[in-house]
């Protein structure tokens, strides 16, 4: 049994529709197909021309979970791809989803939830997003939204502009836009110096130790995903879980609403969101920054700490 969805004047056909994916939420592959098919307009500024790593479920979300980063021969021609070289030697082909078909040929093969990278395939050693992922290690999301808000703060001060996000998981992503000049390696620093100075200011609740057995019950600031070939969940992405949360951009005010939980918003509660106030992060390349100026201003905040 196959089904048919359209998406950007393709007819892409789904074969086992029916096949539940999302136990809690009771909701298909069909239902995940035409979900991405719905929220493309507002997905597609965040992942276009990112390399993808696809979280793939080929029994649904409780079965088994794999990643497929290097392109599948059977994929079709008009799917874009980037040739994506290895720092261990070598290269692969990575999908581009330029078209909302792409991500609805994805899910056809399994796919849930892409995974993006923080540069694009025309330069992939310059980023132009940094990503700080907070991973509590207690149900305590009042915190995590304070530590958000702390992040904010320190990035406001050193001329860089923050964006929310919740992840669909258990944390909060704090993202910010930055100019093409610097590459990985910079980039990875300078978001290890923000998150050890933030750490340093609140270490009873923040920590930058990667060792889960020696954080206790603190918020980890992972910066992990600023590396060279590193990837984070894509904005409007749905999660691999049983009731197929959403990665849901914020509008930053949001982060003082006590009710904000990090799967507050599903495939099915996210369309609505997103017909009644747009994506908040609509404009974010608007207000991409310079790391030089952040990174001294950083400094001269580490010098006064």
């Amino acid at each position: 049994m196959t089904a048919t969805v359209t998406a950007s004047g393709r007819s892409i056909q789904i074969s086992h529709p029916e096949r539940v994916v999302f136990p809690q939420a009771r909701r298909t592959k069909l239902d995940l197909a035409r979900y991405y098919a719905r929220v493309a307009d507002a997905i597609a500024p965040h992942i276009r021309d990112r390399p993808l790593a696809l979280e793939t479920f080929p029994a649904g979300v409780e079965g088994e979970r794999y990643f497929v980063k290097n392109v599948p021969a059977h994929y079709p021609s008009w799917i874009a791809t980037a040739v994506v070289p290895r720092r261990e030697g070598g290269s692969i082909r990575q999908v581009l989803a330029n078209e909302a078909a792409t991500l609805v040929y994805l899910v056809g093969q399994n796919m849930v939830t892409p995974h993006i990278w923080t540069s694009r395939a025309d330069r992939l050693e310059r980023p132009d997003r940094v990503v700080f992922d907070l991973d509590p290690s207690v149900e305590r999301f009042a915190d995590v939204r304070a530590a958000a808000r702390e992040l904010g703060r320190l990035l406001h001060d050193i001329g860089l502009a923050p964006h929310a996000m919740t992840t669909g998981s258990r944390g909060i992503h704090v993202v910010v836009a930055i100019r093409r000049t610097a590459d990985h390696d910079e980039v990875h620093a300078f978001s290890r110096e923000v998150a050890a100075l933030l750490a340093s200011r609140d270490p009873r609740r923040l920590t930058v130790e990667f060792h889960r057995n020696r954080r206790g019950s603190r918020i980890y600031l992972d910066v992990a995903r600023n590396g060279y070939g590193q990837h984070s969940v894509a904005p409007y992405a749905v999660r691999g879980l049983p009731n197929a949360p959403v990665a849901t951009p914020l509008r930053w005010e949001e982060l003082e609403d006590r009710r904000l939980r990090p799967q507050r918003w599903t495939l099915d509660t996210l369309p609505d969101r997103l017909a009644e106030l747009g994506d908040p992060w609509h404009d974010i390349a608007r207000h991409a920054g310079a790391i030089g100026p952040a990174r001294r201003a950083l400094a001269r905040l580490h010098a006064s700490a």
